[in-house]
């Protein structure tokens, strides 16, 4: 299973990007859709996840970040909106499944103030 991130990308602070993850391969169940982000220096820490009935929102993003799951096409999405630059981070999607999961390569957002 290979998870493909896209999305990032160099924003003005209060704008918006929306990022994608799409899972390729045998891929069976995935319970968990979630993103998270690391930023330089930092230890990287969870910014939401989805399953098939319920989201989670880390209290830094609520209100402001959306997440949405196609379940046919194997795809999470995080819709980020009114963006801080404390939002800078380089953003890791993870697919959690009944044998295991999987992360995504990663993609960079860097939101300039």
């Amino acid at each position: 299973v290979q998870l493909q991130a896209s999305g990032g990308g160099l924003v003005q602070a209060g704008g918006s990007l929306r990022l994608s993850c799409a899972a390729s391969g045998s891929v069976f169940s995935i319970n968990i859709m979630g993103w998270y982000r690391q930023a330089l220096g930092k230890t990287r820490e969870f910014v939401a996840d989805i399953t098939y009935g319920s989201t989670n929102y880390a209290d830094s993003v609520k209100g402001r970040f959306t997440i949405s799951r196609d379940n046919g096409k194997n795809t999470v999405y995080l819709q980020m909106n009114s963006l801080k630059a404390e939002d800078t981070a380089v953003y890791y999607c993870k697919f959690s499944t009944r044998v295991g999961y999987y992360w995504g390569q990663g993609t960079l957002v860097t939101v300039s103030s």
